[in-house]
């Protein structure tokens, strides 16, 4: 859902994940991402300006922006997995502490 929304929809997410979740709980996203700045493949580039072009607030967000996020608000990287159609699954974990508020 990070790509089909504003920013704002991750931020909320990694707030409210940080609020509800208990500590050593997982959020996991799955999709594409940007690695490094750049796409995984040229399918999600297309994807990714396709997005843009219904709204210019959406688009496959850069992997690390994502992380940097989560991290802000106590959810911890654990691992990122690729799978099938150029998607990724990225799992984080909530620290012990309450995150952000």
């Amino acid at each position: 859902m990070v790509h089909i929304s504003p920013w704002e929809a991750c931020t909320g997410l990694m707030r409210g994940a940080a609020r509800v979740l208990p500590p050593g709980a997982p959020l996991v996203l799955y999709g594409p991402f940007r690695v490094g700045g750049e796409h995984t493949a040229p399918s999600n580039a297309a994807f990714d300006e396709d997005l843009r072009g219904r709204d210019p607030r959406w688009g496959v967000r850069d992997l690390e922006a994502v992380v940097e996020e989560a991290r802000s608000w106590g959810l911890g990287h654990v691992e990122t997995v690729a799978m099938p159609a150029n998607n990724l699954t990225v799992v984080f974990r909530r620290d012990g502490g309450m995150g952000m508020a």
